[in-house]
């Protein structure tokens, strides 16, 4: 039983211009990408938020076709409306509708392949004397990541201009890197050719 209080942070603003298709519509196994992702994300965490941002009322509508209505009122999602400044952005606009979570677990959208389990073995991960969760394949880091309310905080009030790695280089964050057996933590679907090979991968 997982007693850590855990709210997932999707980003689903952007353009998807290098893949030429809103990412977060694109099927997998029957399902859109946000679909898949919202539906794994749920038996672990407390509340999900997912920021939109370009295509902001497919996103909602996407959302509202969820069929388990028992988690209907864990899923929120929130507009960022700068959201062509950067991804940064978006995750700054995500944190503010966290609750009171000891741990955001912050997925892309692009990932939507990873398997159920991975996510109950992740949330394990977590400790008191941590405040980054990060799973690594081979030695190659990966996403999604867990953060707690230290690092939440760091990233409320950096400027707009930073990254997500430039903040987790502050040296008050303790990390923790999981060694784990899903390569999929380092899939990145930015292109039509990846999409492909997600597809292909899926039917081998």
């Amino acid at each position: 039983m997982i007693s850590a209080r855990i709210s997932g942070l999707i980003l689903s603003a952007g353009y998807s211009g290098r893949m030429g298709k809103f990412k977060p519509l694109l099927k997998y196994e029957d399902e859109t990408f946000l679909s898949t992702i919202i539906k794994k994300l749920l038996p672990v965490c407390n509340q999900i938020i997912v920021v939109t941002g370009f295509n902001r009322i497919a996103v909602e509508r996407e959302i509202a076709q969820i069929k388990d209505k028992r988690f209907e009122c864990k899923i929120q999602t929130v507009h960022n409306p700068y959201f062509q400044r950067g991804m940064f952005t978006s995750l700054k606009k995500g944190i503010e509708y966290i609750d009171e979570s000891g741990w955001i677990l912050y997925h892309f959208v692009d990932q939507p392949d990873l398997p159920q389990d991975f996510y109950k073995k992740f949330v394990l991960q977590i400790e008191d004397d941590v405040n980054w969760i990060q799973p690594v394949n081979n030695g190659q880091k990966g996403h999604p990541i867990l953060f707690d309310t230290f690092v939440k905080d760091l990233i409320a009030n950096a400027n707009d201009s930073l990254s997500l790695k430039e903040v987790s280089a502050d040296s008050g964050i303790t990390k923790k890197f999981w060694e784990c057996n899903y390569s999929q933590i380092t899939s990145d679907i930015d292109t039509p050719e990846e999409y492909e090979n997600l597809l292909e991968s899926n039917y081998e």
